[in-house]
């Protein structure tokens, strides 16, 4: 097997709820750490939401391993930040065999 290029640093983000004070709750992310990437473009397609037709474009990206349960591991529902660019998360397993990478299937949307 051939290393992946880890030529891209991510921010790796996880959803939090915030009380908003009138007995509900807002959604937050904080940032979890930055991990080193090889994003790997998968497919495109175009499909409609709600401003619109939005461009969903989809990516796998391939991380250093880390530990179950520890906050650097990527899980389905967190996402990556690149910027202004937004990579949500759908499934995450192990490249190969030995554990040392991670792929993370991702999906990126933007209005087109």
């Amino acid at each position: 097997m051939t290393a992946p290029r880890l030529n891209r640093i991510l921010v790796l983000e996880a959803p939090e709820r915030v009380a908003d004070g009138a007995g509900g709750y807002d959604e937050t992310w904080v940032a979890q750490g930055e991990l080193w990437a090889d994003v790997r473009l998968r497919s495109g397609r175009e499909t409609s939401g709600d401003g619109g037709a939005v461009s969903a474009t989809g990516y796998r990206i391939i991380v250093r391993s880390a530990p179950f349960g520890a906050s650097s591991r990527p899980v389905a529902g967190q996402r990556f930040r690149d910027g202004a660019r937004i990579f949500n998360i759908h499934a995450v397993g192990e490249m190969d065999g030995d554990g040392r990478y991670l792929t993370c299937f991702a999906e990126e949307e933007i209005a087109a």
